[in-house]
């Protein structure tokens, strides 16, 4: 166990369409072939993680500009970002600043989650990111295939990229890395020992909300890279739960924020 805190950077809210989150969350029946839309809220947020090796940057969020001209034209019909500021603003307020951070671990190169990247351009500020989600994002970005929610203008930049290859890396005293592809295929996980409060994994966006964990419940076809992957990723860290009596994090419910704030 070793002696780290865990800070949340808030970063705005991201509003969408229930079904996008859950499954077939509103279902048309023979009684209501018209089930009305319930559009949902949650958190975007960072994390800073002090750890006597280093200070960690857990993901950068959205761009400032993401509400303004920076995502296609196409995602501001099904997602609507509010209360955007620059990285190093919300840092700030959390008593950090850029200079601070030593390193920073990217779960994956969406667009609400790597768009603070631009602050760490030609800089030697190492960021890590599983090789798969590089190749994914990048053949993304650049050819008219794969998914729609990767930027191009968040990471292809002159970044100092640390690549993780493996399904579990050790990364620094009492952190692991653990590859959760589903949501995309090289979704970073993280495992961290805490001295006070046990182990804590990070799930990130393997589980956008409660639901997706607790219920077993998938994100709508729109979030999922892969089904059969999501699953066995569900699998891996209901595993971890279980062995390390962990508490597990999902990447945008407000009560796992509110969880991580109290660590």
């Amino acid at each position: 166990m070793v002696s780290a805190t865990v800070t949340p950077i808030e970063r705005g809210t991201i509003t969408t369409d229930v079904n996008n989150i859950i499954e077939g969350f509103a279902l048309g029946t023979t009684d209501e072939p018209n089930p009305e839309t319930v559009m949902g809220d949650g958190p975007v947020y960072n994390l800073v993680i002090d750890h006597p090796e280093a200070t960690i940057l857990w993901d950068t969020g959205s761009h400032p500009e993401a509400d303004s001209g920076h995502w296609p034209p196409e995602l501001y019909a099904a997602f609507e970002h509010t209360g955007l500021r620059p990285l190093e603003d919300d840092l700030a307020d959390a008593g950090y600043a850029l200079d601070d951070i030593d390193c920073v671990i990217q779960t994956h190169l969406h667009l609400d989650h790597a768009g603070g990247l631009y602050a760490f351009e030609e800089t030697d500020t190492p960021v890590y990111v599983h090789e798969e989600e590089l190749k994914f994002a990048y053949y993304s970005a650049k050819t008219d295939a794969g998914d729609g929610a990767y930027v191009a203008g968040d990471f292809d930049r002159d970044l100092n990229w640390e690549i993780v290859h493996g399904n579990r890396e050790y990364f620094v005293e009492d952190l692991e890395f653990v590859h959760l592809p589903g949501h995309t295929p090289g979704l970073l996980g993280v495992q961290l020992e805490l001295e006070d409060t046990g182990t804590v994994v990070l799930a990130g966006d393997q589980a956008y909300t409660r639901a997706n964990y607790h219920d077993e419940q998938p994100m709508g076809g729109q979030l999922l890279w892969s089904k059969r992957h999501w699953l066995e990723s569900l699998r891996t860290v209901k595993a971890l739960e279980r062995r390390h009596d962990a508490t597990v994090i999902c990447g945008h419910d407000g009560d796992d924020l509110e969880t991580l704030e109290s660590l």
